[in-house]
């Protein structure tokens, strides 16, 4: 097998196990040297020594990285552990998460804070650790774990929801910032049997989506030609993606006497309509496509284009 990742640097927070092992592993598999984080909790780190063990012993590089993510200079720590061993950081996976459901009624403010601290800041710390040498190095592959339950809802999960689409909103922007230093940011959002997932899907279930089988969407998101701005779905052996698009949309004038929001009400439909959507590569877009639209009414264009733009 061709090792595409010979050499590379990667990070993996929550590799003790579930996803994070199965991570680390598949990384490693594919020639990339691993740190393997995670907290130490009542077993000092068991499960993650147990990580490194298993990569080590299939002839592959890792070490043991210990902290919190929720703590910057923990994930600072690990980043110049990285550097210190194998003087590069290359590639990135924020996979360190918890789960704390109820439904939002029910739901402690405490565990909202705690479910956005872990999953949010959490890549936020790891990821500012090593920002700054992947800018330097011109190189740098980022993952965030995102999910379903961010992307469309899910009964019980407002917290982590909210937590996992916040990382959305944060890959969007740092895949644009990242462009010119080639740093590539995506966002993988899996379907798998974990720890936090038990006694929350049923056993039959559980047993067709194993961590190993999301692993594999890694590669392409962490390779030498990897894409950036992709949400890439994976479970089961199935593999999706995800967009955020706008609509054409409609203009409406805000005319003197105007019920803007009557208007707008009884339209409601045509703003829905998809025909049409996109995908847009910036916030820009937005502000230009409705300047547009706004400018093409108001100067009473009669050009094809003018009249699309209003329509």
């Amino acid at each position: 097998m061709k090792k595409l990742l010979n050499n590379r640097v990667a990070i993996v927070t929550g590799a003790g196990g579930g996803l994070g092992r199965a991570h680390a592993l598949e990384l490693a598999r594919h020639g990339a040297r691993v740190i393997v984080n995670d907290i130490a909790g009542a077993n000092n780190g068991a499960a993650a020594r147990g990580v490194v063990d298993a990569i080590r012993n299939a002839g592959g590089e890792a070490q043991l990285h210990l902290g919190d993510v929720t703590r910057a200079e923990d994930m600072q720590a690990m980043a110049d552990h990285a550097m210190t061993v194998w003087g590069r950081v290359d590639i990135l996976v924020n996979n360190a998460g918890i789960l704390r459901d109820k439904t939002f009624a029910k739901m402690p403010l405490d565990d909202f804070r705690l479910v956005l601290e872990v999953h949010v800041m959490g890549a936020v710390h790891a990821t500012k650790a090593v920002w700054a040498q992947m800018q330097a190095q011109q190189y740098g592959r980022v993952v965030m774990t995102t999910s379903s339950s961010g992307l469309y809802g899910n009964f019980g999960q407002a917290n982590y929801g909210a937590a996992k689409m916040a990382l959305v909103g944060l890959m969007q922007t740092l895949a644009l910032e990242g462009l010119k230093h080639n740093i590539r940011v995506n966002c993988l959002a899996p379907t798998a049997a974990t720890g936090m997932t038990h006694g929350v899907l049923p056993p039959a279930v559980l047993a067709r989506i194993a961590p190993e089988q999301v692993s594999p969407a890694l590669l392409p998101l962490v390779a030498e030609d990897a894409p950036t701005r992709m949400i890439l779905l994976a479970g089961a052996g199935s593999f999706e993606a995800a967009h955020i698009t706008m609509t054409q949309g409609i203009h409406i004038a805000d005319e003197a006497g105007a019920e803007v929001g009557e208007l707008l009400r009884e339209r409601l439909a045509d703003v829905q309509d998809r025909s049409g959507e996109r995908v847009p590569q910036s916030g820009w877009e937005q502000y230009e496509h409705e300047l547009n639209k706004g400018v093409a009414a108001a100067s009473g264009a009669h050009s094809p284009q003018a009249r699309e733009l209003a329509s």
